[in-house]
């Protein structure tokens, strides 16, 4: 048995006080702690005697069950009310402890002091693999506990920490935590209230882990933005195998975004996205993902607003991608046809393993009515094929001519043509141009019905295009969305462009970053031989000068010719490589100034920027022509006269 002294087993933690021991001063308490630990107890005692000492020395009631289960390798301790005291004495005691693998401690309410105690424990006991936390209140402050245990410890590799209050801020502490941490393998994160800023953290956890393959973030509120930014992390993991998204509210955008990272996702198998508000449309948008899959095998879709519709796209993708690993498709809540019954039974057979699980037979896919067509178009398009007009069709009934026929003989005219009109549309109709029941149809006010109907008409298609448009720009935001946030989850090694540097052919934008600011200088002249180099950061770097001459200033052949910090990433700067950067500010010095001055055939200092095209804009070439034109006439007029004296 596994014996050490309780020098040796008191723990960092000195401010818990017996309950049961009178307060009493700082110094007072100090001294009896003293003198408890430095008690005469030199015999070396078992676990459960150090057990019953830790419980004395903290004023706390021993529990039973644990003293009569020490041998077994799972300590279930679930509501037992141990709280942070009882914690701690629980964490002396197992210090020495070698059999326990599992420690539930669920339903303890020992907060975050009990949690610190828990990562003492840790540092010093090896043996304990998987640990319950759920519902102790730990809070933000337990939060941060529990990274550090996730840091220190080195035998864990499964923790619960449901119910524990945990928010948006509190996720950060567990993705810096796991993300150096490859040994955690299980991570039980429900009944929190992590959001859509958690989202981003844990999907941040998710592209940085490596070690992770069960993860339970059911019952939390990611909502559409915490879906996407989640959903990004998860496109780039390749080690998670079983994911519980279930309770949600991901909603037909979050389906988009799950379905975009299944594309990519080639290592889950187990996915439960129950109660997400998920519609036929959002099925759907994960279907498309499902199409390029070939790891998932169990796909959990149960209480989400799905009918026949849904169910029949799920089965078409299993039917109709030959690669894919679906088993078992959960849509308990639906109830589905006989076509879907028939289409199941003929995929079963190229997929024997595959097993669907719904409500039962008795759905319908629901039609919408048949669209009622306006008689007057009907009319309109009659007259429109025959090239005729209103007065034509009705001159025979109007002998008078004054657009007014009674109703009767305007029923039968309508009735004995060839016009595609049954009893009910004409009797609309009827309605329509009669309104006050006078008996007598007025069929000027065809003209205007026409007029009405072809503005309703063009009303409806504007409502339908706007209608797919805000869809359609919906989908696309959530898509750039889900891509921004799969570039932040996947940071480019940065890339520093040079002269020589290979050119990516590929088409469209490639990324590019420059170098930093700290890296870029302001150089100037110094009085002494050397350049001074000062940065943003205020520093002086000095440059030496070898052979009395600057390798980064020399003079070149023309004036127009200069040399920029940045390589000149066109064709021709392969022509200038004594051309060197010398300043990235654009700052010249004063000697500088002083010897563009003095030789205006000498190279300057340039600036930062972009270096200029060879091809010069024509204004300055013509004003170049002009000056060397100048010149020579000049020159020919002194040649011409060389008695004059030049003042």
């Amino acid at each position: 048995m596994s014996i050490l002294s309780i020098e040796e087993l008191s723990l960092k933690d000195e401010d818990c006080l017996s309950p049961i021991v009178p307060q009493a001063t700082d110094t007072d308490s100090d001294q009896d702690l003293d003198s408890d630990e430095k008690i005469n107890i030199t015999k070396e005692m078992s676990v459960a005697e150090v057990y019953m000492e830790a419980c004395k020395l903290v004023g706390v009631v021993p529990v039973s069950y644990f003293i009569r289960n020490l041998g077994s390798p799972t300590m279930t301790l679930t509501h037992h009310g141990l709280g942070s005291l009882g914690c701690k004495a629980l964490a002396i005691a197992l210090v020495s402890d070698v059999h326990i693998r599992t420690l539930e401690l669920a339903y303890n309410h020992i907060q975050a002091e009990g949690v610190k105690c828990l990562v003492e424990l840790l540092r010093a006991n090896f043996t304990i693999q998987h640990l319950d936390l759920s519902n102790n209140h730990l809070k933000s402050e337990g939060a941060e506990h529990v990274a550090k245990m996730l840091l220190d410890s080195i035998s864990l590799k499964s923790i619960k920490l449901s119910g524990n209050g945990f928010t948006d801020d509190d996720a950060r502490h567990f993705t810096e935590a796991l993300s150096t941490n490859s040994r955690m393998k299980d991570l039980d994160l429900s009944h929190n209230k992590f959001c859509g800023r958690g989202g981003e953290h844990l999907g941040q956890l998710l592209a940085n882990n490596e070690g992770l393959e069960v993860l339970d973030l059911s019952w939390n509120h990611l909502r559409m933005k915490g879906a996407v930014a989640f959903s990004a992390g998860f496109k780039v993991n390749m080690m998670l195998k079983h994911l519980d998204l279930s309770w949600n509210g991901f909603g037909n955008e979050g389906a988009l975004a799950m379905g975009e990272a299944l594309k990519f996702n080639n290592t889950l198998v187990h996915l439960n996205l129950s109660y997400n508000c998920l519609t036929n449309e959002g099925v759907s948008m994960l279907c498309r993902g499902l199409e390029y899959n070939e790891t998932l095998r169990v796909l959990l879709l149960a209480y989400n607003s799905i009918t026949v519709e849904g169910a029949l796209a799920l089965v078409n993708v299993v039917k109709n991608t030959p690669k894919t690993a679906l088993e078992q498709i959960n849509i308990c809540n639906v109830l589905v046809n006989e076509n879907f019954v028939n289409l199941l039974d003929l995929t079963c057979q190229e997929h024997p393993d595959l097993d669907v699980q719904y409500e039962g037979v008795g759905g319908f896919i629901a039609h919408k009515p048949p669209k009622r067509v306006d008689p007057m178009k009907i009319i309109q398009d009659y007259l429109d094929k025959r090239k005729l007009r209103l007065w034509d069709f009705f001159r025979n009934i109007d002998k008078d001519g004054t657009m007014r026929v009674p109703v009767s003989d305007f029923r039968k005219a309508v009735q004995q043509s060839s016009i595609p009109l049954n009893r009910y549309q004409i009797e609309e109709l009827i309605h329509r141009l009669d309104r006050d029941r006078t008996g007598v149809v007025d069929y000027r006010g065809l003209a205007d019905t026409r007029k009405q109907m072809m503005r309703d008409h063009r009303r409806k298609l504007k409502k339908v295009e706007s209608r797919q448009k805000k869809e359609k720009q919906k989908s696309d935001r959530i898509l750039q969305t889900f891509q921004t946030a799969v570039e932040a989850v996947t940071p480019r090694s940065s890339m520093i462009i040079s002269p020589g540097g290979a050119k990516d052919e590929s088409g469209g934008p490639q990324p590019f970053s420059a170098t930093p600011l700290s890296s870029w200088h302001h150089i100037v002249m110094s009085n002494s031989s050397r350049y001074s180099v000062t940065n943003l950061s205020g520093e002086h770097v000095h440059l030496p000068i070898l052979g009395g001459i600057s390798p980064y200033y020399r003079p070149t052949s023309s004036p127009a010719m200069r040399s920029y910090s940045q390589p000149n990433l066109l064709a021709d700067s392969s022509h200038s490589p004594t051309s060197k950067s010398i300043s990235a500010q654009g700052i010249r010095s004063d000697l500088e100034m002083e010897h563009s001055k003095l030789s205006p055939t000498e190279n300057s200092l340039t600036r930062s920027r972009p270096a200029l095209s060879a091809e010069q804009p024509e204004s300055k070439v013509k004003t170049k022509k002009l000056k060397k034109r100048k010149l020579k006439k000049h020159i020919d007029k002194s040649s011409k006269n060389p008695t004059k004296s030049i003042k």
